[in-house]
């Protein structure tokens, strides 16, 4: 891992954010496009809206088997091109 990638980890009560480090001559735009992409790659986003409410596990197990029959649904699909 690179000095300028951290990964957002939970150790104990400390947490380690997910940081980048600006290049010479970057303005922000780029550089928070490029943060949010990382966060978006670490999928921490994901994380944190699923975390906002308590999910049942019955409707995790529900929401995987949709996942799991649309994925299936498209393979079938695109199975002969």
């Amino acid at each position: 891992m690179r000095p300028d990638e951290s990964k957002s980890l939970r150790r104990g009560s400390e947490s380690v954010l997910t940081e980048i480090k600006l290049k010479k001559g970057e303005s922000v735009e780029k550089a928070l496009r490029r943060l949010k992409k990382k966060i978006d790659r670490e999928g921490t986003l994901k994380t944190v809206r699923n975390h906002r409410h308590f999910e049942k596990p019955s409707e995790k197990r529900r929401r995987k088997e949709k996942a799991a029959r649309f994925s299936a649904m498209l393979s079938a699909r695109y199975a002969d091109m």
